[in-house]
């Protein structure tokens, strides 16, 4: 019910701010044909047909958007925040309708309407974005839908929910107070206000007019809570229970249901949608298609002569790493240390001996990664993925990580969020890896096509401007 409630405002906001813009587009293209310039009758038809366009757009970016945190802080957000979201709306309003003139080779819009409608429209979306969610909601939300919430639990808790309570008073909820058997609970600044013990609540209910209770954990008491939720049911009260049990596992929860059943998991996987590993081979592909066809030769014939003068040897050194699931496959490089180097397994350092002085310059610019596209065309590996690692580095870094294997659970990739983050080069403590590891989790715990684009734009200008921790 609660997040039925933001869900519904913010489907209502993007209801208004459609109609407004094809409303705005209406009346400016009234004016600056009756007042600025002329249009034939088939231009004007066209008009309703770009409507349509920008409103979908402001669709699609609400849908593409990430609803958790919209929701959050829905209500709460600053003008900046506010003008930021205004400009990712027209972002897609804008790319919408410049992709229809694309595709259908229209030339007939009027610049001069542009030039008057998109401040207009911008306009009209921060002003929407900034006041129209709590005007809505005192229509939507106020008299009988308001939801008089009671909390039942520890103080320490209802403490911990004091900033939520007051984000969701925008959508009816107003907090009556706490019961808690603890009579000494005093309540922290801007805290719920302690109004009685547990047994307390058929009474507090009837004299606040209590429509709904939050109990602030899960039961531990089964005869105790079954008597709460017996009493709620009676009086005709909602009853909510806030989980607590990702405190109880120390790890964060996520909830799923599937036919029927419902389970809790530790973590989302995009990956495992079929669609988005489509998506994501696509890119693989196409990137790594292209490289393999025309960057890769030239930078071979580059680097054979870079050996021939430095160090002469085998073109491509091929080396046993851990890949999806920690299954083996031989990577392909461009060999930057001199031949007959027999401690393969160490970790380079800066100013390594082993590595010839062409060698570091194409460890800097990681001209020596391109090989690996070869192995994306294989399928052992991604654009953009976690970094492989030598299988002896696995089993050490996974003796000072417990949750280091995770990041198995996706392809590994040529680079990542975690060496755009800058995390390369040599792990020289437990925190570093720590924070790669953080990185290649955040990473298939949120994956989006938007990211491994990001990521790949962000590697490709390392690539111009290495960072520090390249070597």
């Amino acid at each position: 019910m609660i997040s039925q409630r933001t869900r519904g405002l913010l489907g209502t906001v993007l209801l208004c701010q459609a109609s407004l813009a094809v409303v705005l587009l209406a009346g400016v293209a009234g004016l600056t044909f009756s007042f600025i310039t002329s249009a034939t009758a088939e231009q004007w038809s066209r008009y309703p047909i770009y409507g349509l366009i920008i409103a979908g757009g402001l669709v699609y970016e609400a849908m593409a958007r990430d609803r958790s945190r919209t929701r959050s802080s829905l209500g709460r957000r600053s003008f900046l925040q506010q003008h930021q979201l205004t400009l990712r709306q027209m972002a897609y309003a804008m790319g919408a309708l410049l992709l229809f003139l694309a595709l259908t080779k229209d030339q007939t819009i009027s610049r001069t309407f542009l030039l008057i409608y998109l401040p207009t429209l911008y306009t009209g979306m921060v002003a929407t974005n900034v006041h129209l969610p709590k005007l809505l909601a005192r229509g939507i939300f106020g008299g009988l839908r308001s939801e008089r919430t009671l909390l039942v639990g520890a103080p320490d808790r209802a403490d911990r929910l004091k900033h939520w309570l007051a984000g969701k008073e925008l959508v009816g909820f107003r907090t009556v107070g706490l019961l808690t058997d603890d009579e000494a609970a005093v309540a922290a600044e801007g805290g719920v206000l302690r109004v009685g013990g547990v047994g307390d609540l058929e009474r507090i209910a009837a004299a606040e007019q209590v429509t709904q209770v939050i109990l602030l954990e899960l039961p531990s008491e089964r005869a105790s809570h079954r008597q709460l939720v017996a009493t709620t049911e009676r009086l005709g009260l909602r009853l909510v229970i806030l989980s607590n049990l990702a405190e109880l596992l120390e790890h964060p929860v996520v909830h799923i249901e599937d036919d029927g059943m419902r389970f809790i998991a530790l973590r989302e996987e995009p990956l495992e949608n079929p669609l988005n590993r489509l998506l994501k081979r696509g890119l693989d592909l196409s990137i790594s298609s292209a490289v393999v066809a025309f960057i890769l030769p030239p930078l071979a014939l580059m680097v054979w002569l870079i050996h021939r003068a430095q160090s002469p040897g085998p073109l491509f050194f091929h080396q046993t790493r851990a890949g999806i699931q920690n299954r083996h496959f031989r990577i392909v490089k461009f060999r930057t240390m001199h031949v007959n180097n027999d401690d393969e397994a160490r970790q380079a350092v800066q100013g390594d001996p082993r590595v010839f002085p062409g060698g570091r310059w194409l460890r800097r610019l990681s001209i020596d990664e391109l090989p690996q596209f070869l192995n994306v065309l294989r399928g052992e590996m991604s654009v953009t993925g976690p970094r492989p690692h030598l299988v002896e580095h696995n089993s050490q870094f996974a003796a000072q990580m417990a949750n280091y294997h995770v990041r198995t659970f996706v392809k590994p990739g040529i680079t990542g969020l975690a060496q755009v983050r800058g995390f390369r080069g040599e792990a020289r403590s437990a925190a570093e890896i720590a924070q790669r590891l953080e990185s290649d989790i955040s990473y298939l715990e949120n994956w989006r096509l938007e990211l491994d684009v990001s990521i790949i734009v962000r590697t490709a200008w390392q690539m111009i401007a290495p960072p520090k921790t390249a070597y």
